[in-house]
């Protein structure tokens, strides 16, 4: 079996910034085991497998632990290449997934915006260990449907946190996101995931589908320009649209090659 590999740097424009992904084009399913080791094999927080379908792709997204229920950077790498190096003929793609329904990505420009769906934040009490293992109290801590929003009071604080990642591996959530007002753009976060084996997510587009209903109601705008403050960093701009988000960034290749198993 031979699978085209393609290695990419989302929301991003230049090489060794934003959050790399690896996309995989397959000629139809092939077994979960196989998937999975393909990206454990990649060792990226996420690798991303098309397969083409009667409207567009079905899209799948593994973590080198576990499949996920949803990810932004991946998919916005998967429609750079399916634009890039597949030449996509329209300016809409539209992916089928199995636990994120339909999501469309749209050409604009030099920007790839995508539609998720958006996750709004609730009242919770902070799961025990939370605080001891981020080091740092928060302003608010929030729930969502698979992750915890941790509220803290500035950019500096957010770039300054050093988790205890042994700790925050036991903590009652899938991953943390901590976020703050940006001191040049709305806001500002950082995402950690050690259950699902990703210690620190470089740019992470589906925690925006918590973070963008969260900041718009704060912030009273829709409009939104974000940047998350990891060590390779990146720049997301996104919309607040009812029941979805929009969510635009650049990216880049970084590497193409061939999957031989």
């Amino acid at each position: 079996m031979r699978i085209p590999l393609y290695q990419v740097d989302a929301f991003a424009s230049q090489v060794f910034a934003g959050n790399p992904a690896a996309v995989c084009l397959l000629d139809r399913w092939v077994d979960d085991s196989i998937l999975q080791a393909v990206a454990a094999e990649n060792n990226l927080s996420e690798t991303a497998f098309l397969v083409r379908n009667a409207q567009g792709f079905d899209l799948r997204w593994f973590t080198p632990a576990t499949e996920v229920a949803l990810c932004g950077h991946a998919t916005l790498a998967s429609a750079f290449v399916l634009f890039s190096y597949q030449k996509w003929p329209e300016e809409h793609i539209r992916f089928q997934t199995r636990k994120s329904g339909e999501l469309m990505v749209t050409r604009c420009d030099d920007f790839l915006e995508m539609d998720f769906p958006a996750k709004p934040a609730y009242a919770q009490v902070p799961p025990a260990g939370l605080n001891e293992a981020l080091q740092v109290t928060p302003q608010e801590v929030l729930g969502s449907a698979e992750d915890l929003l941790v509220v803290l009071d500035s950019e500096r604080t957010v770039k300054a946190v050093q988790p205890n990642f042994f700790a925050l591996e036991r903590v009652a959530c899938r991953g943390i996101i901590i976020t703050a007002r940006g001191n040049r753009s709305d806001f500002v976060s950082r995402f950690f995931a050690p259950r699902v084996g990703i210690s620190e997510d470089p740019v992470t587009g589906s925690a925006h589908c918590v973070l963008v209903p969260y900041w718009a109601g704060v912030l009273r705008k829709n409009d939104l320009h974000a940047f998350q403050v990891s060590k390779r960093g990146g720049e997301l701009f996104c919309k607040h649209v009812g029941d979805r988000v929009k969510i635009s960034g650049k990216a880049v290749l970084y590497m193409e090659g061939t999957i031989t198993i």
